[in-house]
């Protein structure tokens, strides 16, 4: 893929379910990929619970769990790691309505992604960015899979690029 050799600074991903999901589907080794790139990595999850959601609260101790003694996630330095409240309690997210923390650090951003069905696909699928953007999700409702003229676990990643 063409992206795959692509480099960008700043990084925010709208993260997702927590559990297997948050540890070894973003965190481990997508972000770490992208530090190990040398960009910096906002992860950005809900300040409150929704569904099955990984929460802000959640995601510092998972990450801080995570690290080794020398605060290295598997062997990645995490000081261009940032960890974020997205202001948000939904599964779905209208990024108009962020966090003023969140809205600070998106600034200058390179790559947006929006992980999950909810963020990736019911509410901004077709949203265009002023910077690439990378939507991942999983169809698992009947009226996505219908919308979208799919099955019912198809995958779903849509990369924009500007």
């Amino acid at each position: 893929m063409k992206w795959s050799k692509k480099s960008w600074k700043k990084v925010i991903i709208f993260v997702d379910n927590s559990g297997a999901d948050i540890i070894l589907g973003i965190i481990l080794p997508f972000a770490r990929e992208l530090l190990r790139r040398g960009s910096q990595v906002i992860l950005a999850a809900n300040y409150l619970p929704s569904l099955n959601d990984v929460t802000y609260a959640e995601l510092i101790k998972i990450i801080s769990k995570l690290k080794d003694e020398e605060g290295r996630l598997v062997g990645v330095g995490t000081s261009n790691l940032l960890i974020a409240n997205s202001g948000n309690d939904l599964p779905v997210i209208d990024l108009t309505r962020v966090s003023q923390e969140l809205g600070n650090l998106a600034n200058d951003l390179d790559l947006v992604i929006l992980e999950g069905m909810g963020r990736g696909i019911e509410t901004n699928l077709y949203a265009q960015f002023k910077c690439d953007s990378l939507k991942i999700a999983m169809v698992e409702h009947p009226e996505v899979t219908e919308f979208l003229g799919s099955r019912f676990y198809d995958c779903v990643i849509k990369y924009d690029e500007v």
